[in-house]
C-alpha cells in the first residue's frame, strides 16, 4: 500500500513539484509523520496537509524539515517562495472569479431598478412626455393642438381655474379694451376658448410660478430616487460596510487592534481577522512567533504564543500525551485543543486576538486530571 496519497489534479504544478519534493524528503529521512511532528514542533495534522497538498507549508516549517533531514535550507527556501507564489496566484485567481460572480449577481438583482412604474412613469419620476403631462381642471380637459393660452376665442366660456396672465393676455385686454370696458376685456381674454376645444388647463406647460413651481418639484423628485438607487446599490454590494465608509460612520475593526496597511507575504490575518484560526494556515507561525510564557505540568510543557505582526495569540502544549488538552483565554475569549491520537506529542489552540501577550493565559489539563496554567 502506498504511504501517500495522490496529490489533487487541480494543483499548480510548482506547488505539485513542491509538495513532491517534501514527500522525498521526509521518506529517505526514514521518519514518520508523528516522528516529523515531534522533531520539528509542527503537528501531525499540519504536516499531513501539508505533505498532501491541501496546505502549503510555512517557510517556518520548511526550514525546520530541513535542519531535521539535513537539506541545504537555502536551496527548499528557494523552492519554497517559487511554490508560494504559484499559490497566491491561484488564490488570486480564484478570488477574481467569485468577484465576478457577486458583480453578475448584484447587476442582474439592480436590474430591476430600471423597469417603467406604473402610470406611464420611469424610475426617478420622470414622464414619457418629458414632464408635460396634461391636468384635468374641473370637466374640461386641455388636449394636444390648443392655442397657447391668452388667445382670443368664443365668448361667455370661463374656465374652472383662470390661468396665470402672460404677454399675450395683455395684448388682447388692450386691443379687446377699444370696444368694451377694462373688466369685460380681462374676462374675455381670461376666458377664451377655440372654437370646438376647451381652455387649457392650468400647469400644461404654463411659463406662470405654477408650472416652474412644479417643474423642480418633478426635478427634486427624480433626483432623490438617483441618490437612494445608488445608495442602495451601494448597500447591496458591500453589506452596508462600504456605504457606512462613504458616509464617514468608519468603524475600527476592533478596539483592541491596531490596524497594518500591509501584511508581511505568506500572512493571512490580522488581528480579530486572525481569532478561531489556525496559526500555521494563516501564516502567523515559524519565524513569526514567540514563546511569552510557558510552564510545565508533569512532563508536559504549556505555552503562550504570541506573533506580533498577527496580533494574536494561542495556546500550545509538547511532550504531551493522548488525552491531554490545552487552552488559551484572553478575557471572555477561549480556544482549546486536545491531543487526540496515540503519538501525538503536540497541540495547539485557534487563535485569539491581543494587543499583547500579557493578555493570554494558556492552561493545560492532563489526562490524568492535573491542571495547570502559564504564571
Amino acid at each position: 500500500m502506498a504511504r501517500w496519497k495522490s496529490l489533487p489534479d487541480e494543483l499548480d504544478p510548482q506547488v505539485k513539484e513542491f509538495a513532491g519534493q517534501l514527500r522525498r524528503l521526509v521518506d529517505r529521512s526514514g521518519l514518520s509523520v508523528a516522528a516529523l511532528a515531534d522533531r520539528t514542533g509542527y503537528s501531525r495534522t499540519s504536516w499531513e496537509r501539508y505533505l498532501n497538498g491541501r496546505l502549503l507549508a510555512p517557510k517556518g516549517a520548511v526550514v525546520a524539515l530541513a535542519e531535521v533531514t539535513g537539506t541545504n535550507p537555502v536551496h527548499l527556501a528557494t523552492m519554497w517562495e517559487l511554490a508560494e507564489r504559484a499559490w497566491s496566484r491561484a488564490e488570486l485567481r480564484h478570488d477574481r472569479t467569485m468577484e465576478a460572480i457577486r458583480i453578475a449577481q448584484a447587476r442582474a438583482a439592480l436590474g430591476e431598478f430600471g423597469a417603467a412604474a406604473p402610470g406611464g412613469e420611469v424610475a426617478g419620476g420622470a414622464r414619457p412626455d418629458g414632464g408635460k403631462g396634461l391636468r384635468r381642471s374641473g370637466s374640461a380637459t386641455a388636449a394636444p393642438g390648443l392655442p397657447a393660452p391668452g388667445t382670443a376665442g368664443a365668448a361667455g366660456v370661463s374656465p374652472t381655474v383662470p390661468p396665470q396672465p402672460t404677454a399675450s393676455d395683455a395684448d388682447a385686454r388692450d386691443s379687446a379694451s377699444a370696444t368694451s370696458s377694462g373688466s369685460a376685456s380681462r374676462s374675455g381674454a381670461a376666458g377664451a376658448v377655440p372654437p370646438g376645444g376647451a381652455p387649457p388647463a392650468p400647469g400644461a406647460d404654463t411659463p406662470g410660478p405654477y408650472g416652474a413651481r412644479r417643474r423642480r418639484l418633478t426635478m427634486f423628485l427624480a433626483g432623490l430616487a438617483g441618490v437612494l438607487v445608488v445608495i442602495g446599490a451601494v448597500f447591496y454590494l458591500t453589506g452596508g460596510d462600504d456605504g457606512k465608509k462613504a458616509v464617514g460612520a468608519r468603524k475600527p475593526a476592533s478596539p483592541s487592534v491596531s490596524a497594518t496597511p500591509e501584511l508581511p507575504p505568506g500572512v493571512k490575518c490580522e488581528g480579530a481577522g486572525c481569532t478561531g484560526k489556525d496559526a500555521e494556515a494563516m501564516g502567523c507561525s515559524g519565524g513569526l512567533v514567540t514563546t511569552a510564557r510557558s510552564a510545565t505540568v508533569g512532563t508536559t510543557v504549556v505555552e503562550v504564543r504570541y506573533s506580533k505582526t498577527c496580533g494574536a495569540a494561542w495556546g500550545r502544549i509538547t511532550q504531551a500525551a493522548q488525552g491531554d488538552q490545552v487552552q488559551v483565554t484572553v478575557g471572555t475569549r477561549k480556544e482549546a485543543d486536545t491531543v487526540t491520537k496515540a503519538g501525538d506529542t503536540i497541540a495547539y489552540t485557534p487563535m485569539v486576538a491581543v494587543k499583547d501577550a500579557a493578555q493570554a493565559t494558556a492552561c493545560v489539563t492532563l489526562a490524568s486530571g492535573r491542571k495547570g496554567c502559564t504564571p
